[in-house]
């Protein structure tokens, strides 16, 4: 992934790098293949013809692919550690494992949540009933921060771009319900439609939590309109890829200047923040504007997006008319036909509320310490392959190159689960409330984020749960973290030849090393401090080479003629991809030095299986929703894309299938991208 942000995707969720091969077979699987068609036309089909011919799309999911079935299988495995610890759970637990039953439990208690309806909400909406003037508006504002569900904007503690030592405090742009700005904006069928679901989803809500349907219209009508307001002050996705379009770091005096109404000494003394004497106001615009609305909008309107915004943020974990109102709107955002079942709802709580106790105990039936030094090594091989690449890296200059390498050889490196788990015996779970073991795991998740500003960078803390299916690297931390949950067969399968796992495993590592050199990402120093150490020649070179990249994608369909990929959008993922796939096939090529050429299996060499279990990786089924929204907010490329655009490019994909000049999978030299 791109420079690490906050991102409200379920944590279960991959979209990194997914699954190849089928359960229980090592290696390629032959069956996935359709060789009707020929590899150089069409790579994708050719890899993966067989399994989407028959595989269909299960009613659950909006999307399906390698990554979920493993993802499902680590799911069968969750289950069984929670459904034991849940058997045994105290009604009030005391350790960790304990408490890790008992919430698990909590959420599986469905008769109690039935029983309990609209009830768990009561106290907070007796509070936001009451607002009576701007003044307490702001102080609710903080209140719905101190417990975690984030009105209006995102406030939290991260390393400051430019003194990445010291952990900061840094407020951003957020506040709406639809999953993206351009939704209130654009005049398309598909935003129409999705603002209309929106409205009766909001209104439902209402409803359930009191109102009248047509008291309840009226208010869904104001809030959309006030968050479009909000929407029309903030930063498209593509202008918040650029780091110093969202470091404007400021006294608080001058942050009060900006936004009059909301005094910040007080506001984040009430959300549970230390004081401090600064904080980065990432999109200044967006704040003018929404301080500017807690005056011109009618409190009424602001009650009622606070009843709306936290009602939503707890549904999932109410009755199930709440529950049903989220997925409606589910289905008309991505398609998906029905519900997931509640033991897997329930995971992603656990996952969520308690990560690292359950990362813990998956750890230990899954992932061995000899699994976590196998996967050092491969990374260890490929960062010396990009070290290699980096000396004869014939665009760059000297100056840049040694930052460069400086760089790299600064990456910390976070293999399959953190040193030290997290401490949870401050948290207080009651088997018998689910809403209020929510609220106090969030409320207490917030304290600790809130509690690290002004303190030291713990650059050895984990940012991810054990068990996640996913990889990332931070721009401000200069790290790459693999989790145990991708760390497996069949990403990385100690059973299957090396050329599928340096395919699979060892292009996901390249693609995140090279995620510090992406167009993000390089203008990050190797301690992690926002700084432009490349010279301009240099700087102007690059630009250019992404720049293709970008035109590239930009050219990709999906479901019609007229819904393009957002090539600006996922350049930082689209170059990693390029290049980690370049860099993991240097280092395949080198783990062959001296050894006897590798036999074919299945009548495919080496160099074919590399590139095979690339493409294997992104095999999915997709809704055309799905498919919509992806190319909408979703920084990654639809997975065909993902195999075609940088395999269209490397000249070494080319000579291991044969492929030339005219075939659709090269690219001419006039637009053939190479950076890293």
């Amino acid at each position: 992934m791109s420079v690490a942000h906050r991102l409200p995707i379920p944590v279960l969720v991959c979209t990194v790098a997914a699954g190849l091969g089928a359960q229980g077979h090592h290696g390629l699987d032959p069956a996935n293949l359709d060789t009707t068609c020929a590899p150089c036309q069409d790579f994708y089909r050719y890899s993966n013809g067989g399994w989407l011919a028959r595989t269909t799309l299960g009613a659950e999911y909006a999307s399906y692919g390698g990554f979920t079935e493993l993802i499902e299988r680590n799911n069968e495995t969750l289950r069984g550690i929670v459904d034991r610890l849940a058997a045994t759970a105290p009604a009030t637990p005391q350790t960790t494992e304990q408490k890790l039953g008992a919430l698990y439990a909590s959420c599986m208690d469905s008769a109690s949540a039935e029983q309990a309806g609209a009830a768990p909400l009561k106290n907070e909406l007796d509070r936001i009933a009451a607002i009576a003037s701007p003044r307490d508006l702001v102080q609710a504002l903080a209140q719905g921060h101190r417990h975690g569900w984030e009105p209006l904007f995102n406030l939290g503690a991260s390393p400051d771009f430019k003194n990445s030592t010291v952990m900061g405090t840094t407020a951003s742009q957020g506040g709406l319900g639809l999953p993206d700005r351009d939704y209130y904006l654009r005049s398309d069928s598909t935003a129409r439609a999705l603002r209309a679901a929106y409205l009766e989803y909001v209104s439902r809500v209402l409803q359930l939590s009191g109102d009248t349907p047509a008291a309840a219209d009226s208010l869904a009508q104001r809030i959309l309109a006030l968050e479009t307001a909000l929407a029309r002050a903030s930063l498209t996705r593509v202008e918040r890829r650029d780091p110093n379009a969202n470091y404007h770091k400021m006294t608080l005096a001058a942050a009060d200047s900006l936004t009059p109404h909301l005094a910040w000494v007080a506001f984040l003394r009430d959300a549970g923040a230390p004081s401090t004497p600064a904080i980065n106001v990432a999109q200044p615009t967006f704040f003018h504007a929404a301080d500017s609305l807690i005056t011109a909008a009618p409190l009424g309107d602001w009650r009622a997006y606070l009843r709306w915004h936290f009602t939503g943020h707890l549904a999932p974990w109410l009755s199930s008319p709440f529950v049903d109102a989220g997925f409606q709107f589910q289905r008309a955002l991505t398609g998906v036909k029905e519900q997931q079942p509640r033991w897997k709802r329930c995971l992603q709580a656990a996952n969520s509320l308690m990560g690292d106790a359950l990362g813990q105990a998956y750890v230990k039936q899954t992932f061995t310490p000899e699994a976590r030094r196998r996967a050092l090594g491969m990374v260890d091989n490929l960062i010396a392959a990009l070290d290699d690449r980096l000396h004869t890296l014939e665009w760059m200059g000297d100056s840049t190159r040694a930052q460069a390498l400086a760089k790299l050889r600064a990456f910390g490196k976070k293999i399959g689960y953190p040193d030290k788990w997290r401490d949870y015996s401050k948290l207080v779970i009651d088997r018998a409330d689910l809403a209020g073991n929510v609220v106090r795991a969030q409320t207490l998740n917030t304290a600790r984020n809130l509690g690290r500003v002004g303190k030291p960078v713990d650059r050895q803390e984990w940012r991810m749960t054990a068990p996640t299916v996913n990889a990332t690297y931070s721009a401000s931390y200069n790290d790459i973290t693999f989790p145990a949950g991708i760390l497996q067969a069949p990403f990385f399968d100690p059973d299957a030849d090396d050329a599928v796992n340096y395919g699979g495993m060892g292009a996901v590592i390249g693609h995140e090393m090279t995620h510090g050199f992406d167009d993000q990402g390089r203008q990050f120093d190797a301690v992690g401090n926002l700084r432009d150490w490349w010279a301009p020649e240099d700087a102007q070179r690059f630009k250019e080479r992404a720049s293709l990249v970008a035109r590239q994608f930009d050219a990709y369909t999906v479901v019609d003629s007229a819904t393009h990929v957002n090539g600006r959008l996922t350049l930082g993922e689209d170059i990693a991809d390029l290049g980690g796939l370049k860099i993991a096939y240097a280092a395949f090529q080198r783990s062959l030095v001296g050894k006897p050429r590798p036999p074919d299996i299945d009548g495919l060499g080496p160099e074919r299986r590399f590139f095979l279990a690339w493409a294997q990786i992104w095999r999915a089924k997709s809704t055309d929703q799905y498919l919509r929204n992806q190319v909408t907010v979703d920084s990654h490329a639809p997975a065909r894309w993902r195999v075609m655009g940088p395999l269209s490019n490397l000249k070494e994909f080319a000579d291991a299938f044969g492929c030339k000049a005219g075939d659709a999978m090269v690219r001419a030299d006039s637009v053939k991208a190479t950076i890293w």
